[in-house]
């Protein structure tokens, strides 16, 4: 097969391409080296067999030529960052939707332009056209905000809203029940659950999905959204400040400075590696199994952030280092969200192969030897220039164990 893989210089991207590559597909590769991913100007190594565009999605007549001839898309181009979307807004609806948009437009104009779709009306039925490419969308974890969670007492599950400072301060870290204001227990969070995240980027990840499965629906291209909870792994940026907590955190400690971590080091996040991604990816190239979907693609295991930064400073080999609980509240953050991923299982056979001992070991090797510039003051800096941060540290009135 003829694969595009946009943004296939970046972290998650290139390992899709070189998969790609292995797996015996042709691979074309359209990036724009954007200089915050790719601060030297150098995209991440990838097989020498793969086609390379330097330009941007956004550029809707180098979309065309990119797409002459794919017979599957994977789209990973994108801004990330949520922090910084907050203040970056018209960046991030621009890179993700527009670029989202431009490239949805040339993959219809190939439809249009081909022999096979030329007099073929548009069909409101998932009914493959030949001439139209397969199309894999990575988007995001974050639209869920929050995370499902089991009220103690009946045992119900309860979605709640984003907490704000003054929750915090009141209530305490963890979210409450807003019926009965008890603790709440946080549970997987499946893809029927309700998108109620109040941040940039992940509501431009919510309308990349949107307008992908629209349209895939309306003119017969099937197409697939991956949403991907915490993706880690070697390659990921050690000098963007805005992107993996495991890279701000590595880079903290390769500069010898103490990891950051924000709230009370309690919070957890769902944590996959990029290689478990890039395989189950390119599964997707020639599987129907999720046609017309959205899946979850994580490890169904919490993993708390303060564990993580005292786990990276062992494993570097500098215990002695203390993470720094700043007991802040970056606002907008959440507390809680693990991937319910029975869709994957029972669709993909999705089972993760890298453990999360493997994983973290392997980050590690890669990161001392590679280049690392710790930005993360300057973007603390910028969230608190912009008021997205507490001012101070918050102690709660009714801390809970």
């Amino acid at each position: 097969m003829r694969i595009l893989v946009t943004g296939g210089s970046g972290f998650i991207g290139s390992y899709v391409a070189e998969r790609a590559s292995a797996a015996g597909h042709s691979v074309r590769v359209l990036d724009n080296l954007d200089p915050q991913v790719h601060p030297n100007g150098v995209g991440r190594r990838i097989s020498a067999d793969v086609e390379f565009i330097e330009g941007d999605v956004r550029d809707g007549a180098l979309c065309a030529r990119a797409l002459a001839e794919v017979d599957c898309v994977v789209h990973c181009a994108g801004a990330v960052g949520v922090g910084q979307s907050m203040y970056r807004v018209e960046h991030y609806i621009d890179v993700n939707v527009r670029g989202t948009a431009a490239l949805l437009d040339g993959i219809i104009a190939n439809r249009a332009n081909g022999a096979d779709g030329a007099n073929r009306a548009p069909s409101s039925r998932r009914a493959h056209s030949p001439s139209l490419p397969r199309l894999v969308v990575l988007t995001s974890m974050t639209g869920y905000a929050e995370g499902c969670y089991r009220r103690p007492s009946d045992g119900e599950q309860v979605r709640v809203e984003v907490r704000t400072e003054e929750d915090i301060r009141t209530l305490g870290w963890e979210p409450v029940c807003p019926h009965t204001h008890e603790p709440l227990v946080p549970v997987p969070t499946p893809e029927t659950a309700a998108l109620l995240s109040r941040n940039v980027y992940a509501l431009s990840k919510r309308y990349q999905e949107e307008l992908a499965l629209t349209l895939g629906d309306v003119y017969g291209f099937p197409v697939v959204c991956l949403r991907l909870f915490n993706v880690y792994g070697p390659g990921q940026s050690l000098s963007n400040p805005y992107t993996g907590v495991i890279a701000i955190f590595l880079s903290r400690l390769l500069a010898g400075q103490s990891p950051m971590v924000y709230e009370d080091g309690r919070q957890s996040r769902d944590f996959i590696s990029v290689h478990d991604v890039a395989d189950t990816v390119v599964g997707l190239l020639e599987s129907s199994a999720a046609d017309g979907e959205v899946v979850n693609i994580g490890s169904g295991i919490p993993r708390a952030i303060g564990d993580i930064a005292v786990t990276l400073a062992r494993l570097i080999g500098r215990e002695h280092v203390v993470p720094e609980i700043t007991e802040r509240f970056r606002r907008g953050d959440v507390r809680h969200c693990l991937a319910d991923v029975t869709r994957a299982r029972e669709w993909l056979a999705f089972e993760p192969k890298v453990t999360w001992e493997e994983g973290l070991a392997e980050v590690v090797a890669w990161a001392t030897s590679a280049r690392a510039d710790d930005h993360s003051a300057q973007a603390e800096r910028e969230l608190r220039d912009h008021q997205l941060l507490s001012d101070d540290r918050i102690r709660p009135e009714a801390r809970r164990e």
